[in-house]
């Protein structure tokens, strides 16, 4: 006869005596908002990844003036060289979440960061043009096993009172990673061609390999060794990453049940289940389960198409249009973009559990619109100039810091904090698979249209374009996201069977 999972729990507790429910409820709730150190720690490890989209972002928009000069490349192979690692990374995205399911979200971490490091050194030894697009192929992939596995690792790992802070952290080492692309686009600009931009690109094989070897040490996410019928491995990292052994076992007798329920629903067996039949489930999906695909999507598609990532691409050339001549210049401006952003993220991550999703996502998409509205005056204003005004450039450079700023604030970290918090346990490896791919295609086909959208109609008319989607973007939050502030990653679900909450 099959064991429940409580049952399996009862076997293994040891030393634990079984809590009332109301008790298991609410244990992990009562001084949970300070943070374990435990939990800290192998949370910064696994966002660290992020730092290698982050660089890589960052330095490309100097690298790629010096590869276009170096390679002889034109606007189209520039667009293409710079928008192909977000399109690449959609396969490594699509299959981070089979891949975590079957060997651990541990392992997928470090096959991510090996994956980048072998783009990142193909691109800096790269002697040709179709050589350095497929070293960006292979740290594509890489970044999309990252994207994807960090903050569903981070997420399952994570007390709830304490998991908006800690999920955000990949969007805080993006961040930090622009930031460090930024500064070594400034520091290598001096150095001769080709050795800059080699060195530029061929340096973020550093960082991934420092990644691959410290993730090892990492425990495994309690969630997934609860699915694979592992609970005495679960026990032994639920209190460590408890604050006390009674939070511990309420913690884990919650992931059972929610475990027990999905078994309940495949017909396979929670022990060895790998993620089948996942997508019959998207495919035909129940009313929750729709709910939950168009928040995430929508999300995740906002994000991108607020063309952030674009703008960080291509900023040189957007402060050159606003009468930035001189390249040194434009990378020092950018440092101070880099330096905004990372301070307001950051502040954002600290705040996130203190204020809630919903409030901090109606600031953020409300206020990028606003700045891409300015931006786009300031651009063409500056267009039909013939002298550039300093207060003109000013306006610009206000705008464009303004933009990262109210990015940083919502956007930015709350799509990964809702990408791997909202999905039920069986289906959240795989379901932030699919949304991080929707994220990727977006920021993809954003970065390799951005110069020859705005060729035909002006960077001003291209941000105009953009302070619209944020508008709508601003209303679909409003209608569509529900707050999860708060709630364990097993109550969210309920969340969604309900009506939509006004806040």
């Amino acid at each position: 006869m099959k064991l429940s999972s409580v049952q399996k729990l009862d076997k293994h507790r040891d030393c634990y005596h079984p809590l009332p429910d109301s008790d298991s409820k609410n244990v992990g709730r009562r001084g949970s908002c300070r943070f374990n150190k435990y939990v800290l720690a192998a949370a910064i490890l696994a966002s660290t990844n992020s730092v290698l989209l982050g660089y890589d972002i960052g330095v490309m928009s100097g690298a790629v003036l010096y590869i276009k000069d170096d390679l002889k490349i034109n606007s189209a192979q520039q667009e293409i060289l710079v928008g192909c690692l977000n399109i690449c990374s959609l396969i490594g995205s699509l299959a981070a979440g089979k891949t975590s399911d079957s060997i651990g979200r541990r392992y997928t971490i470090v096959l991510a960061a090996a994956t980048f490091f072998v783009g990142a050194v193909s691109m800096g030894l790269a002697p040709s043009f179709p050589f350095l697009m497929a070293g960006r192929v292979v740290a594509g992939i890489g970044v999309g096993y990252s994207l994807m596995i960090g903050p569903v690792y981070t997420a399952e790992i994570s007390p709830a009172m304490t998991r908006g802070f800690l999920s955000s952290l990949p969007e805080v080492f993006i961040n930090l990673g622009i930031l460090l692309g930024y500064v070594s686009n400034f520091i290598l600009s001096g150095l001769p061609q080709p050795l800059n931009w080699r060195l530029m690109l061929g340096l973020a094989a550093l960082p991934a390999g420092a990644v691959a070897l410290g993730v090892i040490v990492m425990p495994e996410s309690p969630r997934w060794l609860v699915m694979k019928g592992r609970f005495v491995e679960a026990r032994r990292v639920l209190i460590k990453t408890s604050d006390s052994e009674a939070e511990a076992y309420a913690r884990l007798v919650e992931m059972a049940n929610a475990a027990e329920t999905s078994e309940q629903e495949p017909p396979s067996s929670s022990c060895q289940w790998t993620g089948e039949g996942v997508w019959k489930e998207y495919l035909r999906p129940t009313r929750p389960i729709r709910r939950i695909l168009i928040a995430a999507i929508g999300v995740n598609f906002f994000m991108q198409a607020s063309g952030n990532d674009a703008i960080v691409y291509y900023s040189p050339q957007v402060f050159k249009d606003t009468g930035i001549q001189n390249r040194k210049q434009q990378f020092g401006v950018t440092i101070i973009m880099g330096i905004v952003k990372t301070c307001f993220v950051f502040v954002s991550a600290l705040f996130l559990d203190h204020y809630g999703r919903r409030p901090l996502l109606l600031l953020s998409t409300a206020g990028v619109a606003i700045s891409l509205a300015c931006l786009g005056l300031g651009s063409k204003y500056l267009q039909q100039c013939n002298e550039k005004p300093i207060w003109a450039i000013a306006l610009c450079v206000v705008a464009v810091c303004a933009d990262f700023s109210f990015f940083s604030i919502g956007l930015g970290p709350i799509t990964w904090v809702y990408s791997s918090e909202i999905f039920p346990m069986r289906l959240r490896a795989q379901g932030s698979s699919l949304v991080i791919s929707v994220n990727r295609i977006v920021s993809g086909i954003v970065s390799m249209t951005f110069l020859s959208i705005s060729e035909k109609i002006t960077f001003g008319g291209m941000f105009f374009v953009l302070s619209g989607i944020m508008v709508l973007g601003t209303v679909f939050f409003y209608l569509f996201l529900p707050e999860t502030k708060g709630k364990s990653l097993e109550e969210i679900e309920a969340i969604f069977e309900d009506k939509y909450p006004e806040s």
